[in-house]
């Protein structure tokens, strides 16, 4: 009886603990807004990398108190009592809060609410004195760096006389507004500040339009303006503050940049995240919070390269260590393309030249076979088509051109042979040619190159040119072989501009119509409504009939005023402006399938942040005029929309199972609808793709470069 108790008592005991070992740590995470703010994701994606690199069994739980959407205090009061009665049977180890108002509410309750429960915060700008923080409290305050990034500003524009701060209304956009204050008291006496924090959005942009010489902005964040009206700080305020702003902008944050802001000594919102979710998970494996000592999250020294072109801002100029985004692409990546059309042709070319150069070898032995190869080779040589050079790579002078290249460059053979390109000075760019020299002689060839060459007139000339290094008499030679595209760069270039000028007037069209039906059509649709309404009330002594067909019409006017107000969203969308092309896309294909009755299935993978305008509006208006298309002639009622980043570009699909047509036939013909979808693309350096057989439905496949000419902004400019 001993021996089986005992038994009974070690399996109970085992299995206790093995409960134990496989029990899940809690931690609540309290943040101040939802995630449609970037600084929330951020933080969280630092969060997140934090408690992956510790390969712990967790369970995350993730609330947001929305004090933005949400400020009255009753409602707060009403997301604190549910938080508390959320949590009161499900207590976590760990609470993180993000943000000033999520450690207020710990502050306010943590003794009565969770009672023992370790706090780590993260984000507050400081830590105000009527809080009581107790030793369950530790964390990471935000390492805002003003005055660091208005001394970088001003040995970037050494003539500042005006420093205009902007910022919001809402309680983090005053704490933050709190510290840069503190931290710019030095600069009082010596240099104009301006505090333009208690404005309305439209007051602020006016005055952001006129600021005078040698003015520099720092914006700390826009919650709520003056009248109430909120913002996302990190996207819409920013992107708006930037635009508007006739100077330069400085920012605290990482999550600030990439909106035409130059940047500043910023603080990392994902590091924040990353540091508080490692004394989280130090708490956890038993350290105590009062042996945390609180940390200031660091800064870094980052700008914006596009930006620092356009106030003529030197790089050199910049804090050692500075990280530069998006530069710009080089001449590879812009042009390859370009670079590879015709390839195969001048490698034929080339080929038969260096093949007849090595049967003129070969023949040498006897005096009747070289006089024969050399005859051949001279023929072949003068009255090639292609422009042709042979020059020595060691005394780099002429030895040899053919006929077509007098004709193109106006230099004679007897003008050329034996001087060096110093004296004849055909290449426009010398540079070009010392770069062309050293990888001819590092790797033995040079394919499809552009060179702009001067003739002996004056005249320039674009030419398309390939090299091979070989060797003539034991003497290493550049063979060199161009033809004339002057005409055909020309001809590209006014294609290109007139198909520029048309997508251009088209959407200053979009939105001129947009606007008036938004703002004048729909306006009196919709007063027309109102007044209706009056007149059905005021007139209660009409017959039940009468009444029942007023107030159909009220309806009927109603449905006109929201469907006018659909077409305006559809010519020009403010999603695409304020949003990004995700969420403007996703919107479309709902609206378009509530709109027509059918299945529109959109999904989105790997698309990266910071699309520019251009490809956005690319995307957006392809994929307008394909689903438009396939609900109008394929038949069917279910189609899928795939947008993702796959490599170095962005793919746009949209597919359905309907009847299908001739795609050779339709590229080949005049529609409108294929040309303007050809030329967008075009203009963002992509192609499009269609695939369709007759009964088998159609795939159009849009392909854009990430690294695009940026000379098509100015459409996007226009909507």
């Amino acid at each position: 009886m001993h021996a089986c108790g005992f038994f009974v008592l070690l399996c109970l005991t085992l299995g206790n603990t093995g409960q134990a070992q496989t029990k899940r740590q809690r931690i609540l995470i309290l943040n101040e807004t939802g995630t449609a703010y970037p600084g929330i994701s951020l933080i969280d994606q630092g969060l997140r990398s934090a408690f992956d690199a510790s390969h712990e069994k967790l369970e995350i739980y993730r609330e947001y108190m929305e004090t933005a959407l949400f400020p009255d205090p009753a409602d707060q009061k009403r997301f604190r009592e549910f938080y508390v009665r959320k949590y009161t049977d499900r207590r976590p180890d760990v609470i993180i809060t993000v943000g000033p108002s999520p450690l207020k509410f710990m502050s306010d309750t943590h003794n009565s609410a969770f009672p023992g429960a370790p706090i780590v915060f993260c984000l507050p700008q400081y830590v105000p004195a009527t809080l009581t923080l107790d030793s369950q409290f530790t964390g990471v305050l935000n390492g805002i760096a003003a005055k660091k990034t208005i001394n970088a500003a001003l040995r970037l524009q050494p003539g500042t006389r005006h420093i205009v701060v902007v910022g919001g209304m809402t309680f983090n956009d005053i704490q933050v507004e709190d510290a840069v204050k503190e931290q710019l008291r030095s600069y009082e006496g010596s240099i104009d500040i301006s505090y333009f924090t208690t404005l309305t959005m439209p007051d602020l942009l006016e005055r952001l339009h006129h600021l005078p010489d040698h003015t520099i902005v720092f914006y700390t964040g826009f919650g709520r303006d003056a009248a109430g009206a909120r913002f996302i700080s990190g996207t819409e305020a920013t992107s708006m503050v930037a635009t508007a702003a006739n100077a330069p902008v400085f920012v605290p944050y990482d999550v600030f940049l990439n909106h035409g802001e130059v940047g500043g000594i910023v603080s990392s919102l994902f590091e924040q995240g990353r540091i508080a979710g490692e004394l989280a998970l130090r708490i956890l494996k038993g350290e105590k919070p009062q042996d945390l000592p609180r940390v200031t999250a660091g800064t870094i020294p980052m700008f914006d390269w596009r930006v620092l072109q356009r106030w003529g801002i030197r790089e050199s100029d910049l804090p050692p260590g500075s990280i530069v985004l998006n530069r710009q692409a080089g001449f590879w990546e812009l042009y390859k393309q370009y670079v590879l059309v015709g390839i195969l042709i001048l490698l034929a070319q080339a080929m038969a030249i260096l093949g007849l150069l090595w049967q003129r070898a070969r023949r040498r032995k006897t005096e009747a076979e070289l006089s024969r190869s050399e005859q051949k080779f001279s023929k072949s040589f003068r009255q090639s088509p292609l422009a042709i050079s042979i020059a020595s790579t060691d005394q780099d002078r002429y030895l040899e051109v053919n006929e077509t290249f007098e004709e193109l460059t106006g230099w004679r053979r007897d003008e050329v042979a034996g001087r060096t390109q110093s004296e004849i000075k055909l290449w426009v760019d010398p540079n070009r040619r010392s770069a062309f020299l050293k990888q001819l002689l590092a790797q033995g060839n040079a394919r499809d190159l552009e060179i702009r060459i001067r003739r002996k007139d004056g005249q320039i000339r674009t030419t398309l040119g390939s090299a091979e290094l070989i060797e003539v008499d034991g003497e290493k030679c550049c063979l060199s072989v161009w033809t004339d595209i002057t005409e055909r760069k020309q001809a590209e270039d006014a294609l290109a501009s007139v198909s520029h000028k048309l997508i251009e007037a088209q959407e200053k069209e979009r939105t001129r119509i947009a606007r008036e039906l938004h703002d004048d059509i729909n306006q009196r649709i919709a007063l027309l409504a109102v007044e209706l309404e009056q007149l059905q009330q005021s007139n209660s002594g009409l017959d039940g009939e009468v009444r029942r067909r007023m107030k159909t019409l009220v309806k009927h006017v109603s449905d006109i005023g929201m469907e006018v107000q659909a077409i305006s969203h559809r010519l020009h969308s403010s999603k695409l402006e304020m949003l990004g092309v995700v969420v403007a896309c996703r919107s479309f294909c709902r609206e378009v399938a509530e709109r027509n009755k059918v299945a529109v299935d959109f999904t989105e993978e790997g698309t990266p942040r910071g699309v520019g305008q251009d490809v956005s509006l690319c995307l957006f208006r392809i994929l307008q005029e394909s689903v438009n298309n396939a609900i109008k002639h394929s038949g069917a009622q279910y189609f899928e929309v795939r947008l993702c980043g796959v490599s170095d570009e962005i793919q746009l699909t949209v597919r359905d199972c309907g009847v299908g047509f001739d795609a050779q036939a339709a590229l080949s013909g005049h529609g409108l609808g294929l040309i303007s979808m050809r030329e967008r693309a075009s203009l963002v350096k992509g192609t499009i793709s269609i695939t369709s057989k007759p009964m088998a439905g159609t795939e159009i496949t849009l392909r854009v470069p990430i690294a695009v000419n940026r000379e098509s902004q100015a459409i996007s400019g226009a909507a």
